[in-house]
């Protein structure tokens, strides 16, 4: 096992630290920052702010709402309000387009009635469709934070005659400030290195980001030192947000309760302000994927052979990154039961950019092989690491709470390692390790990053043809592709989910 994490270590640390050296020993000359990229940098910065911002602000009356509201229907409503994180950016995109673009269903309202047509594209369309993306995620988080308040707690300030303001200022406010950093943090990094979504709706060079910059440098100009300084200062910005979320972040208050249920929430005005909420939420994350089904699934029986020849690649690249996560994150998860770098060391991916280590593991392979050969394995392994952060998450504090309940009483009972593993920890990991497997399995399937830049004829994935579709103004055959890829990335995570985390499993 310590042999295992410490290889999967060096891979990660060859990944996003070797990749980009490569990538900077290769250039052909040093690169200056100019006014393009101060503009890409503060971009890139402001869009990231604002997505976080709107995603986590917003999401906090649904989560409040959601924990305190029980009603027919609210766990599945809470799995289909959780579908936009899963599926595939492309297929977001085209749902936004559906409801919003040029030829949307809201513009053709406004259109009837006389107003003004709205604009997607910019800044505004890059922060709509991150919040789109990323709502899911920080209601989820926060709803965890909600979850660990003590019903005792809830019980005493009923008692006591507390209001909705007192109940928020001395329970919930303590609660959200230990929690919101890290959900911002985390909401942050994810837009910062976001690449689909501003090459879709960026609009122009006023709304270029980082990593589409990186991306120009490789593509267009093949300039390796400006690619390698972009990386570089992108990976940088991660890192002080991640340092400033390890200040700001606070420890667990520690209290514990009898998980007695929860008293009545209050009605009247509070009923109807959380079903507004709720409603709001759900009307705003399944409107466009349901205008996606709608609209695509007459023509999925028409589609071009090509299509379906990339889906068969789409899965075999998702088969294969599901596979080396499951290794990364078994022996990173071992290892990290008595260390903290794991934990650590998987939270790293989410600064490094997926097209500079592409291209770094392209150029390291170089003079042994023709690295368009490798242009899938390269993307599964990509796939895989730009995924760990997510299962690490999920699965590192299970294990760590399983190991601090049963580990004295295993030694006791003379457990050997693998008795231990298969006896204790592993039942206590199926559910949140079905769960981030399927995460995974979905986030490969929709992936469009490393494989934009060297793809040729033969080895196109299906998000790479569907943004081929959409840039060629086929719409019928985009949405047509756009529902296959929704079908099969929730397919993909509904059935590791259950196959992996049992029939009872929840997303």
């Amino acid at each position: 096992m310590k042999i295992g994490a410490a290889l999967v270590a060096a891979l990660l640390l060859a990944l996003n630290l070797g990749a980009l050296v490569a990538v900077a020993l290769r250039a052909e000359h040093s690169a200056g920052w100019g006014g393009a990229d101060w503009a890409a940098l503060r971009f890139t910065l402001w869009q990231a702010a604002l997505s976080a911002l709107f995603s986590v602000a917003l999401a906090i009356p649904v989560a409040r709402a959601l924990a305190r509201r029980r009603f027919g229907g609210r766990r599945a409503l809470i799995v289909l309000m959780g579908a936009p994180f899963i599926l595939p950016v492309l297929v977001a995109v085209v749902g936004l387009l559906a409801l919003l673009g040029r030829n949307g269903i809201l513009n053709d309202l406004l259109g009837l009635v006389g107003l003004p047509r709205l604009q997607i594209y910019g800044l505004h369309g890059v922060v709509l469709a991150h919040v789109f993306l990323n709502l899911p995620l920080s209601v989820r988080l926060l709803l965890q934070g909600w979850a660990r308040i003590p019903s005792e707690h809830l019980r005493l300030q009923a008692a006591l005659g507390f209001g909705g303001l007192a109940r928020f200022r001395l329970i919930e406010a303590p609660m959200l400030a230990r929690i919101l950093p890290g959900t911002l943090g985390v909401v942050f990094l994810i837009c910062l290195t976001s690449f689909a979504v501003a090459l879709t709706l960026g609009g122009g060079p006023r709304a270029t980001t980082l990593e589409l910059a990186i991306y120009q440098a490789f593509r267009f100009d093949f300039d390796l030192g400006r690619a390698a300084l972009l990386a570089a200062v992108q990976a940088g910005v991660g890192l002080a947000a991640l340092l400033l979320l390890a200040r700001l972040a606070r420890p667990e208050a520690g209290a514990v309760g009898m998980d007695r249920p929860a008293p009545a929430p209050p009605g009247g005005l509070a009923r109807a302000l959380d079903a507004t909420a709720i409603g709001l939420a759900a009307l705003f994350l399944l409107a466009p994927l349901t205008l996606v089904i709608l609209r695509g699934l007459p023509y999925v029986a028409g589609l071009p052979p090509v299509i379906w020849w990339a889906t068969g690649r789409s899965l075999l690249v998702a088969g294969a990154s599901v596979l080396l996560l499951a290794l990364f994150a078994g022996l990173l998860t071992a290892a990290a039961l008595r260390r903290t770098w794991p934990e650590i060391l998987g939270a790293s991916a989410l600064v490094a950019s997926p097209l500079v280590i592409g291209t770094g593991l392209f150029l390291m392979v170089n003079p042994w092989i023709d690295p368009q050969r490798l242009a899938l394995p390269v993307t599964a392994l990509v796939n895989a690491a730009m995924a760990l952060p997510f299962v690490l998450r999920a699965l590192i504090p299970a294990a760590r709470r399983a190991e601090a309940d049963f580990a004295r009483l295993s030694a006791s009972l003379g457990l050997s390692p693998l008795a231990h593993w298969r006896l204790v920890l592993w039942p206590r990991l199926r559910r949140p390790a079905g769960f981030a497997l399927g995460l995974g399995a979905a986030l490969s399937l929709g992936d469009l990053g490393v494989i934009v830049l060297f793809a040729q004829t033969g080895s196109e994935t299906l998000p790479m043809e569907m943004h081929r579709l959409l840039g060629a103004y086929r719409s019928g055959d985009s949405s047509g592709a756009a529902v296959l890829l929704l079908g099969l990335s929730l397919g993909a995570f509904v059935a590791l989910e259950r196959l992996i985390g049992g029939r009872d499993a929840e997303a």
